[in-house]
């Protein structure tokens, strides 16, 4: 095993030189460096089921699945056949087709608060749709954001060099679950307030769940001072059930965003919800928003396919359930050698922290990871073909390809890295 994993680094560490040289740090999203985990990234050569395959030809149980896109697993069977159907049909048109409509009409039916949508090619034009349409509806100009959610890359949601701090001005950032700061700031910003944006449940600071009560607020806030609540479901879109969290938790947004499972593991996005907002869009309104390949007809029927099986096998009680089991056997494991961790889980997806002696928790938000902890128990189940995401504050997904064997394989990688990390 050590002669494999000094293989694999010498390959990837070739790999990730020669890639330096032509892309940016080598990759083409910053958390695929490796720079949170320290280390060479593994290179892929192909995926297929619930496993990744390296270009030096090992094989890992894989739970970053796309960042959750891939719900059915990697190059499923029946969505790769749908895929080749379209092929010699013509790649994009850039011009409507009735695969647009099918897919809209199929998550219209999933979702009861969208009354009409718009596919976009990514979850950030989505996001920034849909904040373009509560501004123009509202005809104010300020947002809400949660510290710690992630909405894509567009200037004004993010804090970083090279954005003006006149982007920024606009967006009030608040704790996530934090009722009161909501209430406060809702309060002295009410007059030019348009939106308030959430994730339902957080999958970029980790898996957050929101205090009971939390998203309720949300909407009476929203309701009582005509605010436009966004919920973003591109990580949590058709995750937890055939649908959104909104029927998850029983509360409506007006607009919703989506992405990651709608395309079948092709990139795409979309934004709906109620028709008067919805129909401020050009051609019908005054809003602009456009893209040459968005309801591209390959990435249309990917989706299509996932969302039909989906429907059809209803997955969604046995993801839960061997969630569970995964994550419920690794707080034994770490109990049983004296290692502090907090699991955060629902429905098909997890992440895990290391905490610190410094560790503050606030439900279910951890405030810090152990980061150096973090890193070794990383490497060490990479050795052992285990990929999980590679940071610490992404989540992590099961799939419908996952087996009782990956589940029984991955606790032994854990209980051996246990091992090794305590020293046993």
């Amino acid at each position: 095993m050590q002669s494999l994993s000094r293989k694999l680094s010498t390959i990837n560490h070739k790999l990730f030189c020669k890639a330096k040289k032509y892309l940016v740090g080598g990759v083409n999203s910053p958390v695929r460096s490796f720079k949170a985990v320290g280390g060479y990234p593994v290179f892929v050569r192909e995926a297929k089921g619930s496993k990744i395959y390296s270009e030096c030809g090992r094989e890992f149980i894989d739970f970053c699945m796309g960042y959750g896109a891939l719900i059915l697993g990697h190059s499923n069977p029946k969505v790769i056949e749908e895929i080749k159907k379209f092929l010699d049909k013509g790649i994009n048109v850039g011009i409507p087709t009735k695969l647009e409509m099918e897919l809209a009409k199929t998550i219209i039916k999933a979702i009861p608060s969208i009354e009409k949508i718009r596919l976009t090619n990514s979850g950030t034009e989505a996001v920034m749709g849909a904040i373009r349409l509560a501004r123009a509806y509202t005809k104010k100009d300020k947002i809400i954001k949660f510290s710690g959610s992630y909405h894509g890359s567009a200037d004004y949601l993010l804090d970083c060099e090279g954005v003006p701090k006149d982007f920024k001005k606009n967006t009030i950032t608040c704790p996530y679950n934090d009722v009161e700061r909501v209430q406060e700031l809702v309060e002295k910003n009410k007059e030019r307030l348009a939106a308030i944006i959430v994730e339902p449940i957080c999958g970029n600071m980790g898996v957050v769940l929101p205090k009971e009560g939390f998203l309720e607020t949300l909407r009476e806030i929203c309701d009582r001072y005509k605010i436009v609540l966004i919920f973003d479901e591109v990580i949590t879109g058709f995750r937890l059930n055939y649908g959104s969290a909104q029927e998850y938790f029983k509360i409506k947004a007006d607009l919703t965003c989506l992405g990651k499972i709608i395309g079948g593991g092709l990139p795409c996005g979309a934004f709906g919800g109620k028709k008067e907002i919805m129909e401020l869009l050009a051609p019908e309104g005054s809003v602009y928003q456009g893209g040459t390949f968005s309801g591209n007809p390959i990435t249309i029927s990917a989706g299509l396919a996932t969302l039909k099986i989906l429907s059809e096998e209803n997955p969604y009680k046995k993801l839960e359930n061997i969630t569970r089991y995964l994550c419920e056997n690794i707080i034994k494991l770490a109990k049983n050698y004296g290692i502090k961790l907090k699991i955060n889980f629902i429905g098909s997806m997890f992440s895990i922290f290391f905490i610190d002696k410094k560790e503050v928790m606030d439900y279910n938000i951890v405030k810090t990871q152990d980061t150096k902890f973090f890193k070794r128990f990383y490497h060490e189940l990479l050795k052992e073909s285990i990929y999980f995401s590679p940071s610490g504050w992404e989540a992590n997904f099961l799939s419908c390809a996952h087996t009782e064997k990956d589940l029984e394989k991955t606790l032994k990688a854990i209980k051996k890295t246990f091992d090794k990390l305590r020293g046993k």
